[in-house]
């Protein structure tokens, strides 16, 4: 046996069931195994890798910042907190924002300022939070109550009061939520990733928003996975013209490190003040400076790259052999496969190529400037993958 393999097992907790591969260095959208062998990695880290492995700007970026002031708590100011804070409302409109370290951070702080908004505003009732089925909003018992999912809502009881789940794509059933409940908020993912890379009809989302404004409710939009250029837009709620009051994010913003963002907007703005929340590696200086070199690059050219590939991954996978569709939106999509979606990932694996599973689909989730000749040679495993006998 592997011997990382045997002291991983023994010593790392038994919550992950890990592919057979070890990892031990990667370039861009390649990566190589303790065997010498190379894969095209289509998954990125779990869209966490918005460049690939070991970019060179982002590297120099972390590097420099390494040097200078590795960390600072947030009773002083840095620049990278303030910069990069200043970047993200400039490109999203959006007026203030909190620094956490993951996604499910980011969505604790969502929650929370939506209750505090709703109490500020409607009273201490006003305190529920309208979430969709087959929604994923993280894994604390928080981020867990407000998932939409029966299967994560097991072994943790009790979990915390105040969710309600209307059906995803109803509207119907999010206005009777909204009736029944005292409601601060609706809380959605545009694309819900960890439930099978769906993407929500547009029709369906704008009505929500509207909802939001004719309820005095917040909308909250959940771009954790989906957020940072994945979608073929800065933010995926931005090719649906929505303009929410609260953003989440996290993944692909850090680049490769731990970050989670929650932006603020005009409603909200000024909702958290000094000691209602807070962070002790939030807004970290070095991060910050990787997510600066990040965004930055996150640019029209790029973008119309993200849609392009994403294009060619539907054109190509669509009717195939061993495919019963593809969903998602932009470079966050899901394959529908004939045979079990981890059979299918172990065979592409077999083949030179790394994907993800969602449900019962393979998830891809690439780089967002991955080369066209190797994003080719990934999608052909993959193929090989779905239509073997």
């Amino acid at each position: 046996m592997n011997p990382i393999f045997e002291k991983d097992r023994t010593y790392v907790a038994g919550t992950y069931a890990r592919f057979p591969v070890q990892l031990v260095r990667g370039k861009g959208a390649l990566a190589w195994d303790a065997d010498g062998r190379e894969y095209v990695d289509l998954g990125s880290g779990i869209a966490v890798n918005a460049f690939g492995y070991a970019d060179d700007a982002w590297i120099a970026a972390v590097t420099a910042q390494l040097g200078a002031l590795p960390h600072a708590s947030n009773l002083y100011y840095t620049g990278p907190c303030a910069e990069l804070a200043e970047m993200l409302c400039t490109r999203t409109g959006m007026k203030k924002v909190f620094f956490g370290n993951s996604g499910a951070e980011a969505n604790e702080c969502a929650i929370k300022t939506a209750r505090k908004w709703g109490h500020d505003h409607h009273g201490e009732d006003c305190s529920t939070i309208i979430t969709l089925k087959n929604s994923f909003h993280g894994r604390t018992i928080t981020t867990l109550a407000a998932t939409g999912q029966d299967s994560f809502h097991t072994n943790f009881a009790p979990f915390p009061e105040g969710f309600v789940y209307a059906e995803a794509g109803n509207l119907d059933s999010v206005r009777a939520l909204a009736e029944e409940n005292a409601c601060c908020a609706v809380m959605l993912e545009v694309v819900q990733g960890e439930g099978g890379v769906m993407a929500l009809p547009a029709d369906f989302l704008k009505g929500v928003e509207a909802l939001c404004r004719e309820k005095d409710m917040l909308l909250v939009i959940d771009e954790v996975q989906a957020g940072n250029g994945r979608s073929g837009a800065l933010y995926a709620y931005m090719r649906f013209g929505l303009s929410p009051d609260i953003v989440t994010t996290a993944k692909g913003l850090g680049g490769g490190l731990p970050i989670g963002a929650c932006l603020l907007g005009e409603r909200v703005q000024d909702t958290l003040t000094p000691g209602a929340h807070g962070s002790t590696f939030g807004g970290n200086p070095t991060v910050c400076a990787g997510a600066l070199s990040i965004l930055s690059r996150i640019d029209d050219a790029l973008l119309a790259g993200v849609r392009e590939r994403s294009d060619y991954i539907v054109n190509a996978l669509t009717g195939a052999p061993g495919v019963k569709s593809v969903s998602g939106l932009g470079l966050m999509l899901g394959v529908d496969p004939v045979r079990p979606a981890r059979e299918v990932v172990l065979r592409c694996m077999e083949r030179g190529a790394l994907a993800l599973t969602a449900k019962a689909k393979v998830r891809l989730l690439p780089p967002l400037n991955i080369p066209m000749d190797q994003l080719e040679r990934g999608i052909a495993a993959l193929k090989a993958a779905l239509a073997e006998d």
